[in-house]
């Protein structure tokens, strides 16, 4: 019931063909009280653990790639997805700036080995799509790479598809005005400030940059088999849990069906006396 529901959400919330008038908006939509939030996301999770279970019996291979603005919401999306499945099927994949050996190989070669298994769900906090945003961006990369790069993705996209693999690609999108806040609410708190690279400060002058190379992105890489779903996400409850549902929509899983589950009865003692030994117990301050 909650994944039909959840579907239905999805569909009915899907963007409309076309991303020309992606810096629009139309108003934002009240915000969300944590406990309505907190109640639709238990729901979803519960939905995420019956996917999990049915990518582990089917041999699902799933790849979901998030990219988006600066700010906009990746890493928080990716763990509400993750925190309540086992990380042995949903694996996370966040590749550091590549190594100087990794720059004299063919450019899709690095994420190769990431790739899902059967039983996996591989999601990439940001991924190939470096060479068609920040690359060309930041001038680290030629305009005839990035080129070739957006030339050949939907082949090697149409390879991954034709083998097997669910290929989902979410785009992020936020304002440049909430960008703006959310970037100066982690200049004084110690627990966001690791978020605010010297890279974030010199990509936030680049705001239009970015839009032009997000478009010619999407024209040249929005395919049949490997489309891109954009989720605005000024408002982050709405924008995860609108994330969540559509993710589940994509994937042709079964609800897990109740378990009769009774604990069985412990042992006996027989005789066992804890032993007096001189443990080391942490502080218990709170």
């Amino acid at each position: 019931m909650a994944k039909h529901k959840h579907q239905q959400r999805a569909l009915e919330d899907q963007v409309p063909p076309g991303t020309a008038r992606l810096e629009a908006r139309t108003g934002p939509p009240p915000k969300m009280k944590r406990k309505e939030y907190e109640r639709e996301m238990r729901l979803l999770h519960g939905e995420l653990v019956a996917m999990q279970e049915w990518v582990k019996t089917s041999g699902a291979r799933i790849c979901i790639v998030f990219e988006g603005r600066d700010t906009a919401g990746k890493g928080g999306t990716i763990k509400r997805i993750t925190e309540r499945v086992s990380p042995r099927v949903f694996r996370v994949v966040a590749l550091a700036a590549p190594t100087e050996r990794e720059k004299s190989q063919m450019y899709i070669q690095r994420y190769l080995p990431h790739f899902p298994a059967a039983g996996e769900v591989v999601i990439f906090d940001r991924s190939w799509y470096n060479r068609a945003g920040v690359e060309p961006v930041m001038g680290f990369c030629t305009p005839a790479e990035t080129k070739r790069f957006l030339e050949l993705t939907p082949a090697v996209e149409k390879a991954m598809v034709d083998d097997g693999i669910l290929l989902l690609k979410y785009w992020l999108e936020v304002t440049a005005d909430e960008q703006t806040r959310r970037l100066k609410s982690r200049i004084n708190d110690p627990r966001k400030i690791w978020k605010l690279s010297d890279m974030d400060l010199k990509s936030y002058r680049r705001w239009y940059d970015y839009s032009r190379a997000r478009d010619a992105m999407f024209a040249a890489t929005d395919t049949a088999w490997a489309p891109w779903y954009i989720a605005r996400t000024d408002n982050k409850r709405r924008g995860r849990l609108n994330i969540i549902s559509h993710l589940l929509s994509q994937v042709p899983y079964k609800p897990l069906t109740p378990r009769d589950v009774t604990l069985p009865n412990r042992q006996r003692a027989a005789g066992y006396v804890p032993p007096d030994l001189a443990l080391r117990y942490i502080p218990a301050p709170f």
